[in-house]
């Protein structure tokens, strides 16, 4: 053992928590303090103190997270040791330990991951073959209550056997799900296939009902790093406790004030029960922010000070003080978005800055249709995170699906995606006849078209003659799978299959996009060959090694292109957690978005909500907008909006507010105080989401006389109709009191003052230059404003 010399890069709370490795340990971090510092500087330190890095288990939540750790390890202590260590996300670890005991469990080591879309097409079948409606039993809520039983250890016996899931099940109408759930798991089983959650849950049954195994493992990991400990759910967390319940060598880092996974299953009570769970353990607490101003460090404290439970922290900044956050109030979602267009505009003129220096954060993705419309508008160019990622792209899937065929003929989802594609004539009553002779036979669908007579596969010849071609397909990719690299045999599948043929049969927009995805695989195929060639891995470039890889990727973590490096982030908060951006908008701050209408009726929800806010304000390092609307389309009309209770949670002292046509003052008590009452008299008589979704039921379920036609649209629209239908001889209330020079209030686009008016009566109109909107030429028999000065 000595001293390393990388120490003194660290601060004093930092290198406490780096050099503490006597039992087990818990690392706080509070945003923006060097959390990924310390556990790359204490992977390092074991290292310099002796350690084996094959001994040491490092888990991180992203790919990302963890290839970045290997990366600065070692560049302190050496890439050679570094390689060797046993670090990745969990389900990377696990898959791999899993397929080493494969036959512990009754599965063969080749077996298929399936991902969130293939786990869904087999809830799909599953719900077709019972036939359940599957407007009652949607796929994805289906699989969803699987998932978070799964992460909560709950499996198929005891989900039949707990009442309060029975009940809640019946309640719902989905008695069948305990059912659905057990095929769902048998049929996995019988493809030798597990999903994402798999991974977690047998590897605990692994441990759990092997203890050799299980000793095995917690004698080889040593040492255990738990990154974003605040973000584990139940599984993984008595996965840790299976593997280090002997040796208690085990520093979870984390932050309870950044926990939003809970829809994900995420535990909060990991963290916050992580003294209780592991005796004598040690806390250290990071608390210097590096990223932020002190005002944004301040703001965001003053506001996580309002949840009851979590583990106390003064978060500080040493950075310049820097400005208050500024809170925009607008008229409309519509104003909203001009108004953080010019801001962006304002502070690139000002400040000299680039595109990808600013952030639009929102609660839900359907926030971004204001933001995108008036961005494309004004020219200033942006990106959207969490869209449609590269392996999820349909031509992509198909391919990816071939690929999982020739390793594991026994992939159910694949069969059915890809035994007529490109088209050969095999329809879909075909199929269904294979996977029912297969449910019956508990085969696989591979099995029973190798061996028709054996499972009374009965079809036309000619049908027949095309399934056996697509086996002898299939059967030539096997036969070159074990001596072919995988982007050889790759290019071979896309050209013999028939897929290069079918995208490549036009040029047209769609076709083109296709080729471009297309020509991305087979070149990251190659890249994945000839890097792993460098590496002296030349036993690892099958296409087996390269599905393992394949399976693994999330969607997050999609990587961004060199189109993308110049603009504007638009993204949930969600999203943007483990990010930052010199200047952050968080948008829609209002009650029923931000904090969500489902958090209502919970404490512990909302307080999830408000750490939501937290990591939003925590991502900004220079300046933070805060802005909400006075009234926004929702429901299907215009509807009133109150600001969000979270803005009276942060200290006013620390708030600007620009209130919709007046000047920026500091922010009072009194401020929203208007905006509040009027809000909360509203929302007395405000119409329930639920019921404008009822609303929007099939017209064959509610036996009554369909509505008249005008009660389907807004009163602004039928205010509209009204004026045109008279010919204009209702003139608008609005025209009285309007000339040139006066100030009107419009409903939409905020302030703004008349510059000219043009024609009479029902043609004349008003040229007005709006604070945030800019110039509009409005038909005032038509316009929502009133003259205000």
């Amino acid at each position: 053992m000595y001293t390393v010399d990388f120490l003194n890069d660290l601060n004093e709370s930092q290198r406490k928590a780096v050099e503490y490795c006597d039992g087990p340990s818990l690392v706080i971090a509070g945003a923006g303090s060097g959390k990924t510092r310390v556990l790359t500087y204490k992977i390092a330190y074991l290292l310099s103190q002796g350690m084996k890095p094959w001994n040491i288990l490092a888990l991180t939540f992203t790919n990302k997270a963890a290839n970045e750790m290997k990366e600065r390890i070692g560049a302190l202590v050496g890439t050679d040791l570094a390689c060797r260590l046993n670090m990745g996300t969990f389900h990377s670890v696990f898959s791999r330990i899993l397929r080493v005991e494969a036959a512990t469990l009754g599965y063969e080591p080749n077996f298929t991951i399936y991902d969130e879309a293939d786990s869904r097409s087999l809830v799909k079948t599953i719900i077709k073959e019972m036939q359940l409606d599957d407007k009652i039993y949607k796929p994805a809520s289906v699989h969803s209550r699987i998932s978070m039983a799964k992460n909560h250890l709950v499996m198929p016996a005891e989900y039949a056997l707990t009442r309060s899931l029975v009940e809640r099940d019946r309640e719902q109408r989905m008695p069948a799900m305990s059912s659905i759930y057990s095929a769902y798991c048998e049929r996995c089983r019988m493809a030798n296939a597990m999903d994402f959650d798999d991974l977690l849950t047998n590897t605990f049954a692994l441990f759990n009902e092997h203890d050799d195994v299980r000793l095995k493992y917690a004698d080889r990991f040593k040492y255990i790093l738990v990154d974003e400990y605040q973000d584990t759910n139940a599984v993984q967390q008595k996965i840790v406790w299976q593997l280090s319940k002997e040796h208690l060598r085990v520093c979870a880092v984390g932050d309870d004030a950044q926990s939003i996974y809970a829809f994900r299953g995420a535990n909060i009570d990991n963290i916050l029960d992580f003294e209780k769970i592991f005796t004598g353990s040690c806390t250290f607490k990071l608390e210097q922010n590096y990223r932020s101003t002190q005002r944004i460090v301040q703001a965001a404290n003053s506001l996580i000070r309002h949840n009851e439970r979590q583990i106390p922290k003064d978060v500080f900044s040493r950075n310049d003080e820097g400005e208050r956050l500024v809170l925009k109030e607008a008229y409309s979602d519509k104003e909203e978005a001009l108004i953080v267009c010019n801001e962006i505009r304002r502070l690139r003129r000002e400040e000299h800055c680039e595109y990808n220096d600013f952030a639009v954060l929102y609660r839900t993705n359907s926030q971004s249709r204001s933001f995108e419309e008036a961005m494309r508008k004004v020219g200033i160019p942006y990106k959207i995170y969490g869209g449609l990622s590269f392996y999820q792209r349909k031509e992509i899937k198909d391919v990816i699906a071939y690929f999982r065929m020739v390793v594991n003929p026994d992939d159910e989802e694949a069969f059915k995606r890809i035994i007529n594609y490109p088209k050969r004539g095999i329809g879909d009553t075909t199929v269904a006849k294979i996977a029912g002779l297969a449910s019956v036979g508990g085969v696989s669908l591979w099995r029973v078209i190798c061996e028709p007579d054996a499972y009374g596969l009965s079809v036309a010849k000619a049908t027949m003659g095309k399934v056996d071609a697509f086996r002898q397909l299939i059967l030539g990719f096997m036969e070159k799978c074990a001596t072919s690299d995988a982007y050889s045999l790759g290019v071979e599948i896309v050209k013999s299959s028939g897929i290069s043929a079918d995208i490549y049969a036009d040029k047209s927009p769609e076709n083109v996009s296709r080729q471009e995805n297309l020509e991305e695989l087979l070149g990251s195929m190659q890249e994945f060959v000839e890097s792993r060639m460098e590496e002296g891995r030349e036993t690892e470039i099958g296409l087996s090694e390269f599905l393992k890889e394949v399976s693994l990727q999330t969607d997050i973590e999609s990587d961004s292109g060199e189109e993308d490096a110049r603009r504007v982030s638009l993204m949930t908060v969600h999203s943007a957690k483990g990010l930052e951006f010199p200047t952050v908008f968080i948008v829609g701050l209002e009650e029923n978005i931000f904090p969500s209408m489902l958090s209502m009726n919970s404490r512990r929800e909302l307080e999830e909500e408000r750490r939501l806010l937290y990591v939003a304000i925590t991502r900004a390092e220079r300046h933070c907008f805060l802005t909400y609307a006075k009234s926004r389309f929702r429901y299907g009309r215009m509807e009133m909006e109150a600001p969000s209770r979270f803005l009276r949670d942060i200290n006013p002292d620390l708030l600007k507010v620009d209130k919709a046509g007046g000047s920026m003052l500091p922010f009072g008590k009194s401020s929203l105080s208007s905006d509040y009452g009027r809000a909360n008299r509203w929302q007395n008589s405000r119409p329930v989401a639920s019921q404008f979704k009822a609303d929007l039921k099939p017209r064959e379920a509610v036996h009554r006389e369909d509505p008249p036609i005008a009660n389907t649209f807004s009163p602004s629209f039928k205010r509209l109709r009204a004026v045109a239908s008279s010919g204009g001889k209702h003139a608008s209330p609005s025209v009285s009191g309007l000339s040139e020079g006066c100030m009107i209030e419009h409903e939409r686009f905020g302030i703004g003052k008349v510059i000219r008016l043009e024609g009479n009566g029902e043609n004349m109109k008003a040229t007005v230059q709006f604070e945030n909107a800019g110039q509009k030429q409005l038909l005032v028999k038509f316009a929502r404003f009133k003259v205000i000065g």
